[in-house]
């Protein structure tokens, strides 16, 4: 079959592709939430597009490098191996920067298990060495898989009889296209499952943060394709801008309207074998290398490959994150050897390996079906420059120009510079950054609503009557009433909302054990240095408040089992997170102070040890460091269920739990000194809640990771909001 004739086999499939997505967008429009069954549909397509990644590219490289001579090997790794090199270096450079152009994006969220989780350490060994290359394969460690079949190809250059192998492997490369071939015929189906579930289920906001990465990824694409790839020709060799652009259009062409880049490989070796004759270039071996550079530096990671990677920075950047200078490493090693194979397995392993959701796959498919013809665009001019300049080198025809190398580097930089800050400026004004998670905490309302409870805002001025030697339990069952200590402030554990209603992770404990008991629950605020005393004094039967137990409150107070173990944090401003990431980092700081609130409950003693060479300062409250009363606090120390729902309200403000140190505080109700029954009775209370798992889970969901704290209505869509055709 003619080049041709595939182009518009091709182009007839991409015109179905299209017209399936704009059906699964508008179906998902119609349809909303409707539409998220879809979603397997889509995951199933995925998996069969991965089918054929690593075995094709175990055959294909060993077959392209192996049917080299050791002249054309050893040239190519040199010169060639060079240019690749300078190529990545742009290319990531660029990938970088353009992440400079994502707004400003002010985010915070409540409490999450990710926050304490160690995670994992990268196996670099693993990752990159193939010791079993069969693990390497049934893992999917892509950089130990691209590894070993390099050193295959490298090692088949120097065997003498290997036609017939390298007739096997060209045999079994083209059963695997053909295979993706026939995966690919059902494109339109998979498109339009993804596009259908995404645009039925994904909010208006996050539509509109999906331009973010559409915008900063096509002018991405632009720049490289049409200024910085063809000018670098310019100071290099005799070819021009414009003869350059002009003749290899058509390729251009078909490959963005395509999608697809193999099937241009034919007419991009045709354009360099043009130019070279035109400008009377041609040499002995000029079409030989052409005719060996382009299949080769194919299967190797080009910039329209590697420019994908960019979603995993824009897939940070949407889930609130941000990535560490750590972690630049690794994104840039791990990102170019994953793409050695293809897109749809390389940005799924990138995305575990940031530890990053895995279902923002699931967004990058709905974008690549747009991106993915720039990318190609992209690809194909890398193709024909790449090759332009392997094969000038090696021929001799390449002149180095540096005056015009100075002017080029010095305008791409101005020119990058110019598109980034354009980029900014407009994704500025054109995504809506309304921050609302602070009103979402403070609407927040009680889960438990069938007991009767009244709320005071004052301790009275006398205890009321008791009954000598009569137990609290006995007490609470004679007068109906159980007495609770609260604090106003404490989030979110106990705290008044937008309504000025008491509610909070405690507040519902005191409901639910008022529900069990059978009684009324009065609330009265104390404060966390008078807790013994009101218990002393019998003014409240038990403080249920967001209490950590230590060794002063354990002699001063009994205290039930705990119903929680929390986790030491610390609370930052969200510029200085990462130089407090680690306690060996607070360790090396100069003049290190932190706040530590009364509520808390630990000894300075406890801190010095553990940071020895800060300054410690006592405060009343946490709002004490969130609204600037204390600038001379670099951080307060915190827990981090309570410090997430302070971030809540101050975004500006970062929680940190200090690695390796994970240390837990536990938490627990206080009751009066001597009462051991009733210390003994909640901790049984406690216990039974915990073990049924269905009101203390709940109350945990709501009020400490917020999986219900926002009312989530169902997304706008014809079939409910125009046609009303169902509720």
């Amino acid at each position: 079959m003619s080049a041709s004739a595939q182009s518009k086999r091709r182009l007839s499939l991409s015109s179905w592709i299209l017209i399936s997505m704009a059906a699964g967008i508008a179906c998902g429009i119609f349809f909303g939430e409707y539409c998220g069954f879809l979603q397997i549909f889509g995951d199933a397509f995925i998996k069969l597009l991965q089918i054929t990644i690593l075995p094709y590219i175990f055959v294909s490289l060993m077959h392209g490098l192996g049917g080299l001579t050791y002249d054309q090997a050893r040239q190519l790794a040199i010169k060639a191996g060079i240019l690749l090199l300078i190529f990545w270096a742009i290319v990531f450079a660029v990938i970088l920067l353009m992440a400079l152009s994502f707004p400003q994006w002010v985010s915070a969220a409540f409490f999450s298990s990710s926050l304490v989780e160690i995670p994992p350490p990268v196996n670099f060994l693993q990752l990159y060495i193939p010791s079993n290359p069969f693990a390497s394969l049934a893992d999917n460690m892509v950089p130990a898989v691209v590894l070993f079949s390099i050193l295959m190809g490298v090692a088949l250059i120097g065997v003498d009889d290997k036609k017939a192998l390298l007739d096997g492997l060209k045999s079994a490369s083209a059963a695997l296209v053909r295979v993706t071939g026939i995966i690919v015929k059902l494109t339109p189906l998979g498109v339009f499952a993804i596009a259908a579930s995404a645009a039925g289920t994904m909010t208006i906001e996050e539509f509109g943060r999906l331009q973010v990465y559409l915008v900063s990824f096509n002018v991405a694409v632009l720049l490289l394709t049409f200024y910085v790839l063809p000018m670098m020709l310019g100071p290099l060799t005799p070819f021009k801008y414009k003869d350059v652009v002009l003749l290899s259009r058509d390729a251009l062409v078909t490959g963005f309207t395509t999608g697809n880049l193999f099937v241009v490989l034919a007419v991009l070796t045709d354009n360099c074998k043009a130019l070279f004759k035109k400008y009377g270039l041609t040499r002995d071996k000029s079409e030989a290398y052409i005719d060996v550079i382009i299949p080769v530096s194919f299967n190797f990671p080009n910039m329209g490959k590697l420019i994908m990677l960019l979603f995993v920075l824009f897939a940070t950047w949407f889930t609130g994150g941000s990535m560490e200078f750590k972690d630049y490493g690794t994104f840039v090693c791990a990102g170019l050897l994953s793409f050695f194979g293809g897109v749809d397995m390389a940005l799924p392993f990138m995305l575990d390996l940031m530890r990053l959701p895995a279902d923002m796959y699931q967004l990058y498919m709905v974008t690549g079906i747009i991106n993915g013809r720039s990318a190609t665009l992209l690809a194909a001019m890398n193709l024909i420059v790449f090759t332009l300049l392997a094969t000038s080198s090696l021929t001799g025809v390449m002149t180095i120009n540096k005056k015009k190398i100075l002017v080029y580097v010095a305008t791409s930089v101005l020119i990058t510079a110019a598109f980034i800050g354009a980029t900014r400026a407009y994704l500025a004004f054109a995504v809506s950054n309304q921050y609302e998670k602070d009103q979402v905490l403070a609407n927040m309302q009680t889960l438990v609503k069938a007991t009767a409870r009244v709320v005071h805002r004052e301790m009275p001025a006398d205890p009321p009557p008791i009954v000598d030697g009569e137990p609290v339990l006995e007490r609470i069952r004679r007068t109906g009433v159980m007495r609770v200590g609260y604090h106003p402030d404490n989030l979110p554990f106990s705290f008044f909302n937008i309504n000025d209603q008491l509610v909070g992770f405690d507040v519902d404990m005191a409901l639910l054990l008022g529900l069990d008991l059978g009684c009324r629950v009065e609330f009265y605020p104390i404060t966390f240095h008078n807790m013994a005393e009101v218990l002393e004094e019998q003014r409240v039967d038990i403080i249920m408040a967001g209490v950590t137990m230590n060794t002063d409150r354990l002699r001063q107070m009994n205290f039930s089992e705990a119903y929680l173990d929390a986790t030491a944090a610390l609370v930052v401003r969200d510029h200085r997170r990462e130089a407090f990431g680690t306690r060996d980092k607070m360790r090396r700081m100069e003049d290190l102070t932190i706040g530590i609130p009364r509520r808390m409950g630990i000894p300075e003693s406890e801190l010095r040890r553990y940071l020895p060479n800060a300054q410690l300062a006592m405060i009343d409250s946490p709002r004490d460091f969130f609204s600037n009363l204390r600038l001379d606090l670099d951080a307060i120390v915190s827990t981090a269920e309570a410090g997430s729902a302070w971030t809540l309200i101050y975004p500006n403000y970062d929680v940190v739990v200090p690695r390796p140190d994970i240390i837990e505080l536990p938490m627990a109700y206080p009751v009066a000194a001597k009462d051991d029954e009733m210390a003994d009775f909640i901790s049984r209370w406690i216990e039974l809640n915990q073990k049924q798992l269905l009101d203390f889970q709940r109350l945990y969901n709501h009020w400490i990771l917020g999986l219900s704290a926002e009312e989530r209505k169902p997304r706008w869509s014809v079939i409910r909001n125009v046609l009303h055709w169902v509720d």
